[in-house]
C-alpha cells in the first residue's frame, strides 16, 4: 500500500558568487559555478573548521590564475620546474555531462 502526503522540500533557487555577489545563473543553462572548499581536521591550526566559497566562472578563473601565479613564484628556482601551468587544477577535459 502506498501512502502519499505533500511534504515541503528545500530547493536552491539561486547561487550567488561569494566574491562579486552576482548570480551564477545563466539563462537556459541553470547555475554555473565553482566551489572552493576545505574541511580542517585534527592537527590543523583550523581543526573543526569547514569552508565553502561559491564562485562564478570569471571569479573562479581569476582565483585559479592567482593560485597558479603563487605556485610559479614559489617554485621558480626549483630544479624540477612544472612547465604545464595551463592545466593547473584541471582534473578532466571534455566532461560535458559531469559524469566523472
Amino acid at each position: 500500500m502506498r501512502h502519499v502526503a505533500m511534504q515541503p522540500t528545500e530547493t536552491t533557487s539561486d547561487v550567488t558568487c561569494d566574491a562579486c555577489c552576482q548570480s551564477t545563473s545563466i539563462e537556459g543553462y541553470g547555475q554555473q559555478f565553482g566551489v572552493l572548499q576545505a574541511c580542517w581536521n585534527y592537527g590543523s591550526k583550523h581543526d573543526g573548521e569547514r569552508y565553502e566559497v561559491h564562485l562564478c566562472e570569471p571569479c573562479f578563473f581569476r582565483t585559479l590564475a592567482m593560485l597558479r601565479r603563487e605556485r610559479m613564484v614559489n617554485t621558480m628556482f626549483d630544479d624540477d620546474l612544472d612547465t604545464n601551468q595551463d592545466e593547473f587544477g584541471l582534473v578532466r577535459k571534455d566532461d560535458f555531462w559531469a559524469e566523472g
